[in-house]
């Protein structure tokens, strides 16, 4: 790719800048790289960011540079793309793949949708459990700490499905139907990651303070918050690497690692996998059972 062009797509004129910036300087990878990996995973993606608020973290300097998060849209953000506005704030809405290349024109390297959709944001469409180790830890153990996971919600007929963070880390879905507060989807978090700590109490914990933390992997259920964010399956990650936070079957868990999924390596996984994450999307599962085996809540106080 030149440096500067137009291109047309989806009926939109798109004017890329600067494509031969470097974005990744360990691996040379360039802006033209990071547009062309998010088109060739635009027809996944996209079903995991429409209708949800995004977050994007832009790196217009690089990896290496500085980064900031945005949440109120531009105000040169093209006609065509659909926003959002809550308490104050316009939020871009992606729904085709000449936004996911626009956004990718401006630096955004991250994509960071709420756990809720528009139509119902005060009621999220997962439990997520995102499992965040120290640099003492080994990815075995964040295995374990993830297995633990699996069996405990398959004990309550849960569903669950597994992400790798595009970090060292990783991250686990429970989709549920949109009728529970955050409030109550936290607090079972709370509870699910304080049994897995029994569990593993040497190398695994909920204590929300980084200098008390120690040598342990942090099972931070305090994601389920509304307006905090996670990284959405297939989002590039301003990694040295440029690794993805890639969607794994629980059979798989043990014979890969984060660092495998990368812009170049996520697409051709895609082609042989499928999307990975789909039951995400279709898959609405009802809490009452669990939070009433829990004590957590009476499930006909907890639906909103």
């Amino acid at each position: 790719m030149v440096s500067k062009q137009t291109i047309a797509m989806e009926g939109r004129v798109l004017t890329l800048s600067n494509m031969n910036k470097i974005l990744w300087p360990e691996r040379g990878f360039t802006k033209a790289d990071l547009i062309s990996y998010y088109v060739a995973v635009s027809q996944v993606l996209i079903p995991h960011l429409k209708d949800r608020l995004l977050v994007m973290t832009r790196y217009p300097n690089g990896v290496e540079g500085k980064s900031f998060y945005q949440k109120n849209a531009p105000e040169h953000l093209p006609e065509w793309i659909r926003t959002f506005t809550y308490s104050g704030t316009r939020y871009i809405l992606v729904e085709e793949t000449a936004t996911l290349v626009w956004l990718a024109n401006q630096g955004a390297i991250e994509l960071h949708p709420w756990l809720s959709r528009s139509s119902s944001l005060d009621c999220p469409d997962f439990l997520i459990i995102d499992l965040d180790p120290s640099p003492a830890n080994s990815y075995k153990q964040v295995v374990e700490a993830a297995l633990a996971f699996k069996t405990l919600l398959d004990q309550f007929q849960l569903q669950s499905f597994l992400k790798t963070s595009g970090g060292d880390g990783l991250h686990i879905y429970v989709p549920i139907q949109p009728l529970y507060s955050y409030q109550v989807v936290r607090e079972l978090g709370r509870v699910m990651a304080s049994m897995v700590v029994q569990l593993f109490p040497d190398f695994t914990t909920i204590e929300r303070s980084v200098e008390k933390r120690g040598d342990k992997i942090y099972l931070d259920y305090m994601q389920n918050v509304r307006g905090k964010t996670l990284c959405a399956p297939y989002s590039v990650r301003p990694r040295a690497r440029a690794t993805v936070s890639t969607p794994l079957s629980w059979d798989e868990i043990h014979m890969v690692k984060p660092e495998d999924f990368d812009i170049l390596s996520t697409p051709q996984r895609l082609q042989q996998t499928g999307d990975l994450f789909a039951g995400v999307l279709n898959t609405k599962q009802s809490l009452d059972y669990v939070l009433k085996q829990l004590g957590i809540t009476n499930p006909a106080e907890a639906r909103i």
